[in-house]
């Protein structure tokens, strides 16, 4: 059992497919910091300093003592919310990631079709007119 799953671990789609998560997770990392810490402050800004991470309905009242503003501290004080802001962020994050896969998908397929477009080498000829050509230059050479 332990030697078919070290042939099924060190098959190269497997390893392909380690190094693939890892580094879609990596992406995924950059993808976020992108959105939330240069897109979406961009966006705010350009929208009257508005903060889309702090978007949220509270499904019951907020007391008096609890900074109405901030989605952690009504978080913390225990009330439930929509955080209908961080999906706007979710979903934005969603569409770059879509994009940058889209280029890559396209890149890949464009070199695919070069690949596919290159000229193959000319077959070389039947040997019985490789034996006539030898034949025809012995002659003119006599």
């Amino acid at each position: 059992m332990f030697k078919e799953f070290k042939e099924f671990a060190i098959k190269g789609n497997v390893v392909d497919l380690a190094v693939g998560i890892i580094i879609g997770a990596a992406f995924g990392k950059i993808v976020s910091s992108l959105v939330n810490d240069i897109i979406m402050p961009a966006v705010g800004t350009l929208l009257g300093k508005v903060d889309f991470s702090n978007f949220f309905f509270a499904l019951a009242s907020i007391p008096e003592t609890v900074d109405s503003n901030s989605i952690d501290a009504v978080k913390d004080a225990g009330i439930p919310v929509i955080a209908y802001g961080q999906f706007i962020n979710i979903i934005i994050e969603f569409f770059i990631v879509a994009f940058a896969v889209f280029l890559l998908v396209k890149a890949i397929n464009a070199a695919k079709r070069k690949e596919e477009e290159k000229p193959a080498a000319p077959a070389a000829p039947p040997e019985d007119i490789v034996l006539l050509r030898e034949i025809r230059d012995s002659l003119a050479k006599s």
